[in-house]
């Protein structure tokens, strides 16, 4: 049995393990399963490890993607680069810790992108917007991080949003946990009637399809994006480092 899962706390919002299930049956790899692991801190994972000695690798979701970091043997250059593991990849040299999300966020956000969005909003400050920032930064986009409590230069709160920033800002992204189900009530605090059509915006959370966040973008005309694509993509390359063909560590 090759055994795969994900880490994370909690994990009630995830698709993962339906979509690594019908994965395996579409391949006809009766031989793999995906497990999730639901840790209350990421102490757990030692334990984890050594209780499933056939498990092979496992996905990084809120809120350890920057906690992991403590347990890799080693890191790709990218998620050295970035400062957040989203895959871990067990070998006999250790574990190998990846960051697909950046790559996974490219290819999905890629066939929006136009010469406007020369700058970008960015929510959140944990692992999930650190790889958002890597990528929109190698693209040659400006990144303003926005925080409940902003701390250092190019970061903002949001209360800070003002007019002139969003006439600026013309790509907003959602990083964090608010208005993922089951509280799928909640967004984040922004003056959304100063979203206009020339905006998009997206939101990393995929369940709900369609966020109170991105259906209030949406009502202004901005085009929307959630993170259900991303998710395909990024499973698509974690698949990839756990079969060894993305072995890119120093």
């Amino acid at each position: 049995m090759r055994k795969f899962g994900l880490i994370g706390y909690p994990l009630g919002h995830s698709w993962s393990k339906d979509y690594w299930t019908e994965f395996f049956q579409k391949e006809q790899l009766k031989d793999h399963d995906y497990l999730h692991f639901e840790l209350p801190t990421i102490d757990y994972l030692p334990e984890i490890l050594r209780e499933n000695k056939d498990l092979v690798g496992l996905n990084v979701t809120i809120p350890y993607k920057v906690s992991v970091l403590e347990y890799c043997d080693m890191l790709s250059p990218a998620a050295e680069a970035i400062g957040a593991v989203n895959t871990l990849w067990r070998t006999e040299k250790g574990l190998i810790g990846y960051n697909t999300d950046a790559s996974g966020f490219r290819k999905s956000i890629r066939p929006f992108l136009q010469p406007k969005h020369e700058h970008a909003l960015v929510f959140g400050t944990g692992g999930s917007a650190l790889a958002i920032a890597y990528v929109l930064k190698n693209i040659g986009i400006n990144v303003h991080f926005v925080s409940r409590m902003p701390l250092g230069q190019g970061k903002l709160a949001y209360k800070g949003i003002n007019e002139a920033v969003m006439n600026s800002c013309k790509l907003i992204v959602n990083c964090t946990p608010l208005g993922m189900a089951p509280k799928s009530e909640r967004c984040p605090d922004i003056p959304y009637h100063l979203i206009t059509p020339e905006h998009l915006v997206v939101d990393l959370i995929y369940n709900p399809v369609k966020t109170l966040f991105l259906q209030k973008a949406e009502e202004q005309g901005a085009t929307i994006l959630n993170g259900k694509d991303m998710l395909h993509f990024q499973a698509q390359s974690s698949w990839n480092c756990w079969n060894g063909e993305e072995v890119f560590w120093k």
